[in-house]
């Protein structure tokens, strides 16, 4: 099964990421953000540029907005999600990340 998430900055639509079903993981911009010079990257380790990312392990940005320890806890627990899973608990705990990224689960 693909996922899908759309990945804001600031409320903007930057780009979206994908796990395909091999359990590849891609992220593109999206073309209307990278026209805008003002728009920043969405971070250091993926800077804005027209080809797409691919990664065989969940990108260790997206990864590190995963909440850790209770909260986690809450959301496995309220959601029944695996704990391995880890582009599910992107999709289902980081819609209002601190900070200025939102994922967006596309269905």
């Amino acid at each position: 099964m693909t996922r899908i998430a759309k990945i804001f900055v600031n409320d903007l639509l930057a780009g979206t990421l994908t796990e395909s079903t091999e359990g590849e993981y891609l992220f593109k911009y999206d073309a209307t953000y990278l026209t805008n010079e003002k728009n920043n990257s969405v971070s250091l380790t993926l800077p804005k540029r027209k080809e797409i990312y691919t990664s065989d392990i969940l990108f260790p940005f997206f990864d590190g907005l995963i909440p850790e320890g209770w909260l986690m806890d809450m959301g496995i627990k309220n959601w029944k999600l695996n704990k391995k899973d880890r582009m599910g608990l992107l999709l289902h705990l980081c819609a209002d990340c601190i900070g200025n990224v939102s994922v967006i689960h596309e269905t």
